[in-house]
C-alpha cells in the first residue's frame, strides 16, 4: 500500500514540474516529504484499529421504603456489585492493564414493584460510586424529574472509571428526593452500561 502510495507522488510531482526548469534534488525532497507523510497516516491508521471498544453491563435493585421522609434528601445504600471485569476483558481479547478508558454509557431506572407505579413520586435522584480503595465520586443524576412511565434514564457523568469498574466490587450509594408520601414500598431495577476502550492482546 504504501509503495504504490509512493508511484503515485512520484507521477504526480512530476507532471506538476513538467515542462519547467526545477531542480531535481527539490523534486525528491518533495517526493520524500510525500512519502513521509503517508507513512506517517497509515501508520496512525494501525494504532487507531488496534484499539477495542465494547461494553459492561451490571445490574441492581434500589428500594424506597414506605417510611422515606418527603421533600427531604434520603440515602439507600446497594449490596456490593461484583464486577467480574476480568472475565469481561477477556472475552474481548484484552486485559485489564491494557485498559484505557472507562466511562460511563447509560444509567436505565425502571420501576418493577408495584405494578402501574411511575417516577412522578420522585424529585431527584443522585447515584454515587464507591470501592474500598477509592473515594466516591457522582455518577449520575436526574433533577425535576416529571416522568409519569415507570422507566427513566439519567445523566451520565464523564468521570473516568477504570478503577471502579478493574476492582472486584464496587458500592452504589443513590440520594433521593420525593414528592409524595408513599403507602408502600418501591423497588427501582438499575441497569448500568459502560463503555470501555482497551488495546487488544
Amino acid at each position: 500500500m504504501i509503495y504504490k502510495f509512493k508511484i503515485v507522488g512520484h507521477y504526480f510531482l512530476h507532471k506538476c514540474i513538467k515542462g519547467h526548469n526545477v531542480n531535481m534534488n527539490y523534486y525528491k525532497a518533495l517526493a520524500g516529504i510525500l512519502f513521509l507523510t503517508v507513512v506517517s497516516f497509515v501508520t496512525g491508521c494501525d494504532k487507531i484499529d488496534d484499539l477495542l471498544t465494547f461494553t459492561i453491563t451490571d445490574q441492581t435493585t434500589i428500594r424506597i421504603e414506605n417510611n422515606s421522609p418527603l421533600n427531604l434528601p434520603f440515602e439507600i445504600a446497594t449490596p456490593d456489585i461484583s464486577t467480574n471485569a476480568n472475565q469481561e476483558f477477556q472475552n474481548n481479547n484484552t486485559k485489564a492493564d491494557l485498559v484505557k478508558d472507562i466511562k460511563l454509557e447509560e444509567v436505565k431506572l425502571t420501576i418493577t414493584s408495584p405494578n402501574g407505579k411511575t417516577f412522578s413520586f420522585i424529585k431527584s435522584i443522585h447515584i454515587y460510586v464507591a470501592t474500598t480503595t477509592s473515594d466516591e465520586i457522582q455518577l449520575a443524576f436526574a433533577d425535576n424529574i416529571e416522568a409519569n412511565t415507570n422507566t427513566i434514564n439519567l445523566t451520565c457523568t464523564k468521570e473516568k472509571l477504570d478503577r471502579y469498574i478493574k476492582s472486584d466490587s464496587y458500592k452504589l450509594r443513590t440520594e433521593i428526593v420525593t414528592r409524595e408520601t408513599l403507602t408502600q414500598s418501591i423497588d427501582i431495577q438499575a441497569n448500568l452500561k459502560f463503555k470501555v476502550t482497551a488495546e487488544a492482546l
